[in-house]
């Protein structure tokens, strides 16, 4: 039996002949089939993020939140609470209460206007079929009555359908509150995290770099501090103006209205609109005169904001330019509403200025630092090419001899 050689061993395989081949026709095979792989590997990953976008979106949204809070924390530790356990479960507590005192200045006029409405919709509707009232004068001018008699069986399916939509929408309402408890935890566990997650960052990063990382996460953090507390006060401009005027127009719920612009207008550029749409619409129908001095009002505090407040406070806080802060927002509006729609697009406001605040921090101090070095380099003595130079030398005087 004739013995083989490792070459011929090697070369019987299917695959050690194409490798072979390859090699003889100088082919990079094994480069293509890498490319090939990395491709196919990063399109599986996009596919992963793309399917798991509203969690990431949720953890963008709590990671931000957690960054906002944390400064609260390391507070209360500074004070009396040593142990942050305790700091994060104040912190908590806090947060649980004045959102159930959110819910309960909404729900509690809303229950109350529902119920009321209960009471008094069939008087309302015996009035409207006499023709009496506006409604009723309205019914009876463009014979309404008429069109819904003959059209009684077309509206009672119609009603019947309408279950539909309203048994989606109390499933997205349980999304929504399912959504929010799962962000809560998960901001709570990064707050009780946070020291933990810092020193272990901070431990994998060279000592002589250490100190910068350190120095740009304190100025992000105030950057990010700096942008809530000036759109707080924003808002909070926009929902006076709203509380002082629906109060002198005697419009019912001015309190209420005024929280509710208070939390939508702190989405930048588009908040306003969002806020005064039903804010307006409410008082046109407590009456005209009220809608349309609401209206001016509320144009007014937009363009106000828009074009004064918000570019001038966001310039001394977060320290952009107003034309940083006004593409930022318009960029991150069209990147989140392509990543998951209307919700992501929300997202994309909110964080658009703390993000293009962010990424300026990381440049200056880049820049800084580049700039540092090249002053150190250009104040150096250039080294001297050729042979060293030879130390001078010193004549050495005969030592005289003492007098006997």
């Amino acid at each position: 039996m004739v013995k083989k050689t490792p070459e011929e061993e090697y070369t019987e395989t299917r695959r050690a002949r194409i490798i072979l081949r390859a090699k003889l026709n100088d082919v990079p095979l094994l480069t293509i089939i890498t490319a090939v792989m990395v491709v196919v590997l990063v399109y599986l990953t996009g596919k992963v993020l793309y399917r798991l976008r509203d969690i990431l979106l949720l953890m963008v949204v709590g990671s931000f939140i957690a960054l906002l809070l944390n400064p609260l924390v390391d507070g209360l530790e500074r004070w009396k609470i040593k142990r942050r356990g305790y700091a994060v479960a104040i912190v908590a507590l806090g947060t649980v209460i004045i959102f159930a005192a959110l819910a309960f200045a909404f729900g509690d006029p809303l229950v109350n206007s529902l119920t009321h409405l209960s009471h008094t919709l069939p008087s309302y509707v015996d009035r409207a079929e006499q023709g009496k009232g506006w409604l009723g004068k309205l019914l009876r001018h463009y014979h309404v009555d008429n069109w819904i008699h003959k059209n009684s069986s077309k509206l009672v399916s119609l009603a019947r359908g309408l279950s539909k939509p309203a048994l989606a929408l109390g499933k997205g309402a349980v999304t929504v509150l399912f959504a929010l408890v799962t962000m809560f935890a998960f901001v709570m566990i990064l707050l009780l995290e946070a020291t933990k997650i810092r020193e272990a960052i901070i431990a994998m990063i060279a000592p002589q770099h250490a100190e910068r990382v350190r120095r740009i996460s304190s100025a992000i953090s105030k950057a990010a501090l700096g942008y809530m507390l000036a759109n707080l006060v924003i808002s909070a401009v926009a929902a006076v103006a709203v509380f002082v005027t629906l109060e002198i127009l005697g419009v019912p719920f001015a309190l209420l209205f005024a929280l509710w612009v208070l939390l939508v207008d702190f989405l930048p550029t588009i908040g306003g609109a969002l806020a005064g749409f039903p804010t307006v619409l409410f008082a046109a129908i407590h009456s005209l005169s009220a809608g349309i001095v609401m209206l001016v009002v509320f144009l007014v505090v937009m363009l106000l904001q828009n074009h004064v407040l918000y570019p001038v406070i966001m310039s001394k806080t977060v320290k952009l330019n107003p034309l940083v802060v006004f593409v930022a927002i318009l960029v991150g509006a069209e990147l989140g509403s392509w990543v998951s729609g209307i919700f992501g697009g929300l997202v994309g406001v909110l964080l658009a200025v703390p993000t293009a605040a962010t990424i300026q921090v990381i440049v200056k101090e880049f820049w800084s630092s580049s700039a540092s070095t090249t002053k150190v380099a250009l104040n150096e003595p250039e080294p001297r090419v050729g042979p060293p130079r030879r130390a001078p030398r010193t004549r050495s005087r005969p030592k005289t001899q003492p007098k006997a």
